[in-house]
């Protein structure tokens, strides 16, 4: 038992223990002030080793006169009894304020600030403390941050930051001045180098902060595990998750230091604890910058101005596994497609969106190349059946988050996950629901998960429009509708894949007669179904009825703005109904809503080409000839872009990659009647009329039969007047 009083120290009441030493409460009765007194147990003071160690921390500490270091007063001995008598501080130690739960940013970056400012001075001194972890780091109830226990600290003679201890000691985790078997600081919170045991810097110290930094964001520790070995191998051999997949509250930019502090090769980790400082300051800054700006921005929007637009993001796949692209594709837009049910946000489409897909932007050039108030990107990792979304929507004024969160469903749960998404963001941009607006969103498009997978799958290869991934899609929305009798999406799905296999490989009545039954069963379960819409409208189109199609494509376009194809269809209709203007019209709007899909450009191209608007025609082509190009890059085997391909480097004067490209495909596809077809058209381009006859032949000969169409395509107007064109395509009635 301690003595009420020891020397000129009152001894009040005890604060803690450890197992190098009690801590008491107490007053110094020759200076009036209040202390800590650490007294090193009785047992322990005849071990030299434990006393030296002891004493050491003392020594270590008393050198630093720093606000952020714990001061130490004195060193005292009493009948035996050795004690350090030092800065008595009030509030709790960092563990005890994570315990409750990750902190916020601004407290996380200024009790960070303040530790690296302590290391800095004790590094500049050549004291490396070796056991930076939050019990060792004291928050007082003026939220001023206190390194303590500078008990492993480590100073050579010359005062060179290059603290070393032996390679041998470190492995047996045994300091030369701690009892054998002890171990040197705490495991999760070591260095690579500490548990390979090597020597000790300064860059030790920063890697265990590091550690700590990463466990303020969070809440744990980025290397876990039930035995020491297994914490010894997360630390050499893992990376730890993202902060931003734990805590989506936090910036991205925090990422990057916590990714650095915890390089485990100490030459690319951050040298100095001045340098970590400095990235620390600048992130608060600009963090401190945003909220100010973000309060602007308010100001600004609650006076009138129109900033409820929203672009969202492709979420960024953590999973590592390819095969769960078509789920993050699926997941990102049908998000964009709950948000276009809200009237008062302003959605960008697919197409716009896709460009960003995949690439390492920044909230702010978004929204400065898109002219977009808001951007919402996020983080999407599926394990089984269970789905981890971290997402935030980000104001691009500022670049600071309005609103976060992190989301960790079953896959069963994925459709109300994507309504609360939408809800949030609603109510982030102070929108309120209508009744109508509620319904839609609680709308499912089916209550069988599976059929939901298959649909997505059919979706993702639809867009690739090679026979093979049509006929695949096909087969999975064959699959989804099994699963669910009134899937109409997946109804959907089936016509305008039959539409697509009519249009771009096989002109057989059989994928019209198809396409009319599935789009017709997908009405009668969702009348008001864009998607099933254009695939009628596409019924219409085989049937010559241009009039028709053209009215469904316009109301698939009220109902829906960015309908999957539905500009390709009115489009077509216009062209072959000889209404160049109207095509040439809402070329903008459809390169906006399906520019994605290089379809979409031919008929206005055709239009453009008919109505002698050269200029605008080429710089039309030029934006097809890339996406076909893109299309080509990215699916080799896409036969009927290399045809359509071809057709554009003749008309740009590219003659020897266009002869390449239609040998390609007409080698791919010998008696495909619409690779046939614009083979024709580039020989008549060319000028080799008996040449572009002949494939003509051959292409009807295919299945090629629509004469209005060829009639109308200003490629083969070299041709009217041939007898062997007349005869194969006849003019229709007047």
């Amino acid at each position: 038992m301690v003595p009420q009083k020891i020397i000129h120290y009152d001894i009040t009441s005890q604060l803690g223990s450890g197992g190098m030493g009690v801590v008491f409460k107490g007053q110094d009765t020759r200076l009036q002030r209040p202390v800590a007194l650490k007294f090193l147990p009785t047992d322990l003071a005849t071990d030299r080793q434990v006393l030296e160690r002891f004493l050491r921390e003392a020594r270590a500490a008393s050198s630093l006169n720093h606000p952020n270091i714990c001061t130490i007063y004195a060193i005292e001995e009493h009948e035996g009894s050795y004690f350090i008598a030092m800065e008595l501080l009030e509030g709790e130690t960092l563990s005890s304020v994570i315990a409750k739960g990750p902190l916020e940013i601004t407290d996380v970056l200024n009790f960070s600030i303040q530790i690296t400012e302590a290391l800095e001075a004790a590094h500049a001194r050549g004291i490396v403390h070796r056991d930076i972890k939050p019990a060792n780091i004291f928050i007082t109830e003026r939220k001023q941050a206190k390194v303590l226990d500078f008990g492993l600290a480590k100073m050579d003679r010359s005062g060179s930051t290059l603290a070393g201890i032996s390679a041998v000691e470190t492995a047996l985790s045994v300091d030369p001045l701690t009892t054998p078997g002890t171990s040197m600081g705490t495991i999760s919170y070591m260095s690579p180098e500490q548990a390979r045991g090597q020597l000790t810097d300064a860059r030790t110290d920063l890697f265990s902060f590091g550690t700590m930094l990463y466990q303020m964001g969070t809440g744990i520790v980025p290397f876990r595990g039930d035995t020491s070995a297994v914490i010894f191998e997360a630390i050499l051999n893992r990376d730890p998750a993202a902060v931003q997949e734990l805590n989506p509250k936090l910036p991205v930019e925090l990422q990057t230091i916590v990714r650095k502090a915890l390089e485990k090769d100490r030459s690319l980790r951050y040298q100095t604890a001045t340098e970590l400082k400095t990235d620390l300051l600048r992130l608060k800054r600009d963090l401190d910058s945003g909220i100010k700006k973000s309060a602007e921005s308010a100001e600004r929007r609650d006076s009138g101005r129109p900033e409820k637009s929203v672009a969202v993001l492709y979420f960024e796949n953590l999973s590592g596994v390819k095969e769960d692209e078509y789920l993050r594709d699926g997941m990102t837009e049908d998000i964009i497609t709950e948000l276009s049910k809200i009237r008062e946000l302003k959605i960008f489409p697919r197409p716009t969106i896709l460009a960003y897909r995949d690439k390492p932007v920044t909230s702010t050039q978004v929204g400065r190349e898109l002219n977009v108030a808001y951007v919402l990107g996020g983080t999407l990792r599926r394990s089984g059946t269970r789905l981890r979304i971290n997402t935030q929507l980000v104001d691009t004024h500022t670049d600071f988050p309005l609103w976060s969160e992190r989301f960790d469903r079953e896959m069963k749960d994925v459709f109300e996950l994507q309504d609360e998404i939408a809800r949030s963001i609603a109510e982030a941009l102070r929108i309120t629901l209508s009744p109508q607006e509620e319904k839609a969103l609680a709308n499912k498009p089916t209550d069988n998960l599976h059929a939901y997978d298959l649909y997505l799958r059919g979706r993702s290869h639809m867009r690739q429009l090679t026979r093979q991934d049509l006929d695949f899609a096909l087969q999975l929305f064959e699959s989804a509708v099994a699963l669910d009798r009134s899937f109409a999406l997946a109804y959907a799905g089936i016509a305008n894949v039959c539409a697509r296999l009519y249009d771009s490989h096989e002109r057989e009545p059989r994928w019209i007669e198809r396409c009319s039954a599935a789009s017709g069963r997908a009405i009668a379960l969702q009348p008001q179904l864009a998607e099933a819409i254009v695939a009628q409208g596409w019924v219409f189109y085989a049937d010559q009825n241009y009039k028709e199609a053209i009215r469904c494509a316009q109301h698939a376009i009220e109902l829906k703005p960015h309908c999957e194809g539905v500009y390709h269809l009115l489009g077509s209709a216009y062209f072959s109904s000889d209404r160049f203007d109207d095509a040439i019209r809402i070329v903008p709007a459809a390169l906006e809503a399906n520019g994605d899909d290089y379809n979409t450009y031919v008929p206005y191209i055709n239009a453009l080409d008919s109505m002698g608007k050269k200029h605008e025609c080429t710089e039309l082509v030029a934006k097809q000839t890339e996406m076909l190009e893109k299309q080509i890059r990215t699916n080799p085997e896409d036969v009927r872009a290399r045809n359509l391909v071809a057709t554009r480097y003749q008309q740009q004067g590219r003659y020897a990659e266009a002869e390449r490209e239609m040998n390609l495909a007409i080698s791919f596809r010998p008696n495909d009647p619409g690779i046939l077809y614009n083979a024709a058209c580039m020989y008549a381009l060319q000028g080799k009329k008996q040449e572009a006859l002949q494939v003509l032949t051959r292409a009807q000969g295919a299945g090629f039969h629509d004469s209005n169409w060829a009639r109308r395509d200003p490629d083969l107007a070299s041709l009217h007047g041939e007898p062997e064109f007349e005869r194969l395509y006849p003019p229709g009635p007047a």
